[in-house]
């Protein structure tokens, strides 16, 4: 038994030493532990420091986002502003830049003496929208006039004339453009517009237009009634017409009473060099009236034929002369100064156009003249010594307008149709080589009455040109057909051609044009 109880109590001991043991270890750990608490205290501050600023920033966040995309769309809002502005800026200039470039380039035209040419395009008919080839092949550019876009298999070629016509463009935006030209006329000039372009183009619209919507022809003469009129009483101005066809290579009188004899192209007895066509009638008008009278004749007997390209297809050449003679009673001077309209005939393919017969040979003539027509433009443009005018009786009648006593536009017609982009393609080509010929600076017919007693030197038309002219006394209408209607100008003393001051004025132009930049 004491063995026992002696055994229990060493088992007692080493298990109490062996739980003071175990004991200090626990209260070692857990000094350890409450060091390390001690320590993680500051850190738990922090991040419970961190944690509510960052959620103090996630609640402001929409706040901070929406204020920044504002300032964003502010900020972006005033360079689009300033880069819109500077654009508006440049593209004010641009436009300045262009106007004055123009006003630069016609001036250098007009000294250089350049054919002007402009374009219109006819819109598409009616019957022509339900064909499988009423494709749109033209387009414009909408910052400059002068552009035309023609798409051809494909390709996009680049036209550039003097000013395009849309095909929105009215009767008078046209007329606009031309009536500083037809004036000219009143001041003794040679002045001639011609229509060009393939049958069923809008020439004869252009040139003649409709009853309640006239075309250049009837614009031109009313315009000249107005300017004539607003001249009085130091100018008396008659006024006189002419209609000339040039059918099959034969010349026509359309106001004659016998339209079907054949006329002819003459030199002048008298040594001057003119070309005058005997037996031509002309017909004084000096109202609406009287010039409706005229045109209603001269359509009557003009030549007309139906082809394949056009319904009413024009068959001939067909010239309005129209002369404008002035005296100054105050000065003794006169002015005598033409003006020819020209409707040329279609240019066409002859297989195209179905032509058979008559009207075979028809397209034969009136492509051999449009052929001359293009011999002579490429002669002027390489300034040959010999220009081939008297080819045929269409050139030898323009022969005056085409040199260099005289002011040349030509409106070539363009269709927009794409079944028709082959003859746009030569009209235009054909046009842009007009535009490079030069026929030198035109000048003014004038002269003095033969009973004045002041010298009858040139010089004096420096001081005619600034005099106002007028209209003439109203005559009825009448017909005055002789056996030499001058198909020039009469009168053709040459004048002084004020070079020097057209060349100040290009220099201003030119000066005014580089300031653009500065």
């Amino acid at each position: 038994m004491q063995s026992l109880e002696e055994e229990k109590n060493r088992v007692i001991e080493e298990a109490f030493i062996r739980a003071e043991s175990e004991m200090k270890a626990v209260h070692e750990n857990l000094a350890g532990v409450r060091m390390n608490l001690l320590t993680l205290q500051p850190a738990l501050r922090t991040l419970t420091c961190d944690y509510n600023c960052l959620k103090r920033q996630v609640q402001d966040f929409p706040y901070m986002l929406e204020k920044a995309i504002a300032e964003a769309k502010q900020e972006i809002c005033q360079v689009i502003g300033e880069v819109s502005n500077a654009n508006q800026e440049l593209l004010r200039k641009y436009k300045r830049e262009m106007n004055l470039r123009k006003k630069c380039h016609n001036e250098l035209v007009r000294l250089k003496g350049n054919i002007r040419v402009l374009c219109r395009v006819r819109p598409i008919c009616a019957g022509e929208t339900d064909a499988a080839d009423t494709k749109n092949i033209v387009t414009f550019d909408s910052d400059d006039d002068a552009v035309l876009y023609l798409s051809n298999k494909g390709k996009l070629m680049t036209f550039e004339l003097d000013k395009v016509f849309s095909t929105q463009a009215t009767q008078e935006e046209v007329f606009q453009e031309v009536q500083s030209l037809v004036t000219s006329c009143i001041d003794g000039f040679n002045v001639c517009i011609f229509a060009y372009g393939q049958t069923g183009s809008g020439k004869t619209y252009t040139m003649e237009g409709i009853p309640e919507d006239p075309g250049i022809n009837q614009r031109a003469l009313r315009l000249l009634f107005s300017e004539v009129s607003e001249k009085k009483p130091d100018w008396d101005y008659k006024i006189t017409v002419s209609m000339v066809e040039i059918y099959n290579e034969t010349l026509r009188n359309l106001l004659g009473d016998n339209p079907n004899e054949k006329l002819d192209i003459k030199m002048c007895p008298d040594g001057s060099g003119q070309l005058y066509v005997p037996g031509l009638t002309e017909f004084a008008v000096e109202s609406v009236e009287d010039i409706n009278k005229v045109f209603d004749l001269g359509h009557m007997n003009r030549a007309t034929a139906c082809t394949n390209l056009n319904e009413h297809s024009s068959r001939s050449h067909a010239l309005l002369i129209i002369t404008v003679a002035g005296f100054n009673s105050s000065t003794g001077h006169r002015t005598s100064g033409k003006l020819n309209l020209v409707d040329l005939a279609g240019s066409e393919r002859i297989a195209k156009s179905g032509a058979e017969g008559s009207r075979l040979r028809e397209a034969q003539c009136i492509n051999k003249s449009l052929s001359a027509l293009g011999d002579v433009i490429n002669s002027l443009r390489s300034k040959h010594s010999h220009v081939p005018f008297r080819n045929s009786r269409l050139t030898y009648l323009l022969q005056d307008s085409l040199s260099g006593d005289s002011k040349t536009l030509m409106m070539v017609q363009v269709s927009p149709l794409e079944n028709n982009v082959s003859e746009s393609v030569c009209s235009l080509k054909f046009a842009q080589r007009v535009r490079t010929v030069e026929i030198g600076p035109s000048s003014s017919s004038r002269r003095q009455a033969e009973n004045s007693s002041t010298s009858s030197s040139p010089t004096h038309d420096s001081v005619e040109l600034d005099s106002p002219p007028v209209t003439p006394v109203p005559l009825p209408i009448s017909r005055a057909s002789s056996a030499g209607s001058t198909l020039s100008s009469t009168s053709k003393t040459p004048t002084t051609r004020r070079r020097s001051h057209s060349q100040l004025s290009t220099a201003l132009l030119l000066i005014g044009w580089a300031a653009l930049w500065w």
